[in-house]
């Protein structure tokens, strides 16, 4: 993968050089009329106002300009090599619009991940996920990540922890956009876009989580105030009770990745919290989120470099922003959604909008792709971190 150009391309919006005013070439034509300069005419007749209007020179492009001339993949180049992955999204560079983004988006996120200082410390690489992307099959990819400490730490919501237990239990169906909602509900079928996950998954998962809470609560009153649950406390405890190599989270307790969900009751498993209040009362499991907010805070404060990969927007996208601000700014960021940010939403602005408020840094790299994460992070992680196969694991990760 080529070397990403200089750090000023994804902060924010391009800036050239005025292009030096030139005189327009001389053009024969008839004097103006006196009474109406449009029905001037050149000496082939044409309308001498048209002419200048459509014909009007260019002015010098400037020469760093020569290595953008838009071009995209070669086929013919290709066709006798196999193509891969990475040959494709090298190939795509100058292909325009979000394919371009796409590009960069690789080559930002092979800086973050090489990345090793002189005294040998990596980057702390923060992954943040909304729910709808745990529900689909980019799980894998985000187990992937997660199973070989290819990032730091997780911030997601609580849909995007419970829908991975979930999975454990039972599993989700491809269906389609257009299954009416009445009557997926009279059949007990709740629908994510085009996904199903059947409301008996939910039985199931409550039947497998209440009882851990019973053990949590116990642990709790025997530690005599010692042993105070936050939202990452409760993540790494699940993934090791769930004990499955397809969870995500069972690695990030193997790996001691920490999982952050400051909206962890925004959910189910806040149903399940819910209903163990009644089961338990008048005793009750004891959050506590300011733990967690010192803790992501200080990760981000202690890192040598700090890059953030965020699929969607809202919270997670935010959490990780905030933490970056405690350092001044995350030094590379990819963002990749499908928000627009005319409505002034933190989840369609673009990563300049985050370098005013000091979370991704003056001279850091950024890029924003507008697409489906489902389409454009395997594509990412296939250029990137899996491009070599399974590496080798890092410490410190």
């Amino acid at each position: 993968m080529s070397t990403p150009a200089s750090s000023t391309r994804g902060t924010s919006a391009e800036t050239f050089t005025p292009f030096p005013p030139i005189p327009s070439p001389p053009r024969a034509s008839s004097p103006p009329s006196p009474t109406n300069p449009a029905h001037s005419t050149t000496t082939d007749d044409r309308p001498a106002l048209a002419n200048d209007a459509v014909l009007k020179p260019s002015d010098p492009i400037p020469s760093t300009w020569n290595s953008r001339v838009v071009s995209g993949p070669e086929f013919n180049d290709l066709h006798h090599t196999p193509i891969t992955i990475s040959s494709l999204i090298d190939s795509m560079t100058n292909i325009g619009f979000q394919g371009s983004e796409l590009a960069r988006a690789v080559e930002v996120v092979d800086v973050m991940r090489t990345y090793v200082s002189p005294e040998g410390r990596r980057a702390t690489i923060f992954l943040g996920y909304t729910s709808n992307l745990i529900s689909s099959g980019l799980r894998s990819t985000i187990r992937y990540l997660v199973e070989h400490k290819h990032v730091s730490a997780i911030v997601t919501t609580a849909g995007g922890v419970e829908e991975d237990f979930i999975k454990c239990l039972a599993p989700t169906y491809l269906a389609s956009f257009n299954l009416l909602g009445k009557d997926l509900r009279a059949k007990g079928l709740n629908r994510i876009g085009n996904l199903v996950v059947p409301n008996n998954n939910y039985c199931l998962f409550e039947d497998w989580i209440i009882p851990i809470f019973d053990k949590m609560l116990e642990e709790q009153d025997a530690s005599n105030g010692e042993l105070i649950w936050t939202p990452s406390k409760i993540i790494h405890r699940l993934g090791k009770e769930i004990n499955h190599p397809e969870s995500v989270y069972y690695w990030a307790y193997k790996n001691d990745i920490p999982v952050f969900c400051p909206a962890l009751t925004d959910g189910s498993i806040g149903d399940m919290l819910f209903f163990h209040t009644f089961r338990s009362s008048p005793k009750q499991l004891v959050c506590d989120i300011i733990g967690d907010i010192r803790k992501v805070n200080s990760m981000s404060m202690r890192a040598e470099k700090v890059g953030a990969i965020i699929l969607g927007g809202g919270i997670v996208k935010h959490h990780i922003a905030n933490a970056c601000l405690m350092r001044n700014g995350a030094e590379w960021a990819v963002f990749v959604n499908t928000a627009s940010e005319f409505d002034g939403s933190d989840a369609g602005a673009r990563p300049d909008e985050a370098v005013s408020w000091g979370k991704i840094k003056v001279d850091g790299e950024s890029v924003k792709v507008y697409a489906e994460a489902t389409i454009a992070f395997p594509l990412i992680v296939a250029a990137t971190f899996a491009k070599d196969g399974i590496a080798e694991k890092h410490e410190g990760r």
